[in-house]
């Protein structure tokens, strides 16, 4: 499997890369901690067990410290993180070829979705997922992620090529949400989601989705509909974001991690409440500090589904969907 490059950097993956400004707040002990590594390094006689060594296992305690104690609402942050790979990242760390598909054939391209038929080894498949974009120009163009009704409708039309095809598909979610303004409200952006609701409940391949950073609202859900759900460890999957929770709660948005405590929306929380079937684990420190561990683990967990659902027959398969969506959000301890 091709290990991909730090998205930020373009050089392969470590700790924390030193180099990189855009930290969280939580994280600057550990980056001041690889700064005096670095430093050492670069002195030719330091002795590794004298100096080096001490430093990096202060700094593996303060990873396993800060990231095994995040509160929800620094799991969000990693989740937003500037540096954390996405959906091109997992596809050029998981795939051997990927072509991209475009347009929807009804208004235009939404470069905040990306599709495209992609083989690993011998599995052909269609992958799919939100694009946030790395650059400002980059970003701007994808919306920051947030799909126009072009961009869902483009994902259905090239979903249905896949059940066309016979070919199971997977899809990333890594979204705030749709696209909030009046252009897309005037193209119809939440007929568009709820088509794709419909649509993806009866496809007759195996779906099978992974929330990789912000899941939120609509946005995630109109690819989110599959015969399994995955979410990565520091990813989240929520109703809402916990700012515009915190302004229709609190009115205004200066709670955010009360609101983030309430919605439960880290990767345990999701999984109590059934709404996701299993986590993916991230290194300490996150997936922006080792994309290739996080993209070969991914891999490993979706080509093992993929062998589960492959034999299944599509009534069963769709009846099967159908039951597991139906049964999420049932209320529990009323008295009759």
């Amino acid at each position: 499997m091709p290990a991909p490059n730090n998205p930020a950097s373009g050089e392969s993956p470590r700790a924390i890369d030193p180099g990189v400004t855009a930290c969280l707040l939580f994280e600057r002990p550990i980056v001041e901690l690889e700064h005096k590594i670095e430093e050492l390094r670069q002195i030719p006689d330091v002795s590794l067990n004298g100096e080096l060594r001490p430093l990096e296992r202060k700094r593996d305690r303060l990873l396993a410290d800060i990231f095994g104690n995040l509160t929800p609402w620094q799991t969000v942050e990693v989740a937003r993180h500037p540096r954390r790979p996405q959906f091109m990242d997992y596809v050029r760390g998981m795939c051997d070829e990927f072509i991209e598909l475009h347009g929807d054939r009804l208004f235009g391209e939404d470069m905040a979705i990306c599709t495209g038929l992609a083989r690993i080894g011998d599995r052909r498949f269609l992958v799919l997922g939100h694009r946030k974009g790395r650059e400002t120009r980059e970003k701007l163009a994808c919306n920051f992620g947030c799909a126009h009704p072009e961009g869902y409708r483009k994902a259905l039309r090239v979903m249905k090529m896949a059940e066309k095809f016979s070919r199971p598909i997977f899809t990333f979610v890594d979204t705030p949400g749709a696209y909030p303004g009046s252009g897309a409200e005037a193209r119809g952006v939440a007929e568009a989601i709820a088509k794709n609701l419909r649509e993806m409940a009866i496809l007759r391949v195996p779906i099978i989705v992974t929330v990789i950073g912000e899941g939120g609202s609509g946005g995630a859900l109109g690819i989110g509909v599959g015969d399994r759900v995955n979410i990565l460890q520091y990813a989240t999957y929520s109703v809402i974001s916990p700012e515009s929770c915190s302004s229709i709660l609190w009115r205004d948005q200066d709670h955010p991690e009360e609101a983030a405590e309430a919605l439960r929306l880290t990767s345990p929380d999701l999984v109590e409440l059934g709404l996701v079937d299993e986590i993916v684990p991230e290194p300490e420190g996150g997936a922006h500090n080792d994309a290739e561990a996080v993209a070969s683990a991914l891999g490993a967990t979706l080509e093992r589904q993929l062998d589960e659902l492959s034999g299944v027959d599509p009534e069963a398969l769709i009846e099967k969907r159908y039951r597991k969506f139906r049964g999420m959000g049932a209320l529990t301890g009323l008295e009759e």
